[in-house]
């Protein structure tokens, strides 16, 4: 065989890999290195990625990260409520307001979970779900609780670390658990008069609630 130039060229042939079935034949012809380490890569990393979505304390779901870009433009909104008063009918106000419950789900799902569980159920704090409370004997309390902290610091103050909104919003997701009664710890404390109803009334009517006394 002759290049354009004239030259003899060598005849070149792939080796063969010894196997050969119905008349074909293998040749021994390899992927190139760096496809076999793009491969390997892509191993290395799904065992990594299914170890830290599977097993770690840290990592999120598309949930949360769904919920938390809900927050994150809800917050954005904070100025169609302005800043609240942290009191007992700002919480009754937004006891049964489920856009702003949402916010402080979140709130409570970033910050309470690793003390009082992911549902309200209670693992170092007190079960949220049932009727019995340590430091709370009014609706009001809570977000004084929440605020101030309690039990000599070991309920963390919160009113340097989130927004008043936050406060009040994860306040009201708080009482909103009452009465789900989920399997946790066992009651502590006494059990206390429940919330307003007046309070819960005016709030899903949109009308202040002022007014309601427990």
């Amino acid at each position: 065989m002759s290049d354009p130039a004239g030259n003899q060229a060598t005849q070149y042939e792939d080796p063969l890999t010894g196997h050969e079935f119905d008349g074909i034949r293998e040749y021994d012809n390899p992927c190139p290195s760096w496809w076999s380490w793009l491969f390997f890569g892509t191993f290395v990393f799904s065992v990594v990625y299914f170890l830290f979505f599977q097993f770690s304390l840290v990592a999120w779901t598309i949930e949360e990260d769904y919920q938390e870009d809900v927050v994150a433009d809800l917050k954005r909104q904070f100025a169609e409520i302005g800043d609240l008063t942290p009191d007992e009918p700002t919480v009754a106000r937004f006891l049964n307001d489920a856009k702003w419950l949402t916010v402080g789900e979140v709130v409570f799902s970033t910050n309470c979970v690793s003390c009082h569980g992911p549902q309200g159920e209670g693992l170092v704090g007190p079960n949220l779900t049932d009727d019995a409370y340590k430091n709370v004997k009014r609706l009001g309390d809570i977000v004084r609780v929440v605020s101030d902290g309690a039990a000599n610091g070991a309920m963390p103050a919160w009113k340097n670390r989130l927004h008043v909104n936050e406060l009040v919003l994860v306040s009201a997701y708080v009482a909103s658990l009452r009465g789900k009664n989920v399997p946790g710890r066992a009651p502590e404390g006494q059990p206390i008069p429940p919330w307003p109803r007046a309070a819960a009334d005016q709030a899903d009517a949109g009308q202040p609630a002022g007014g309601a006394q427990p």
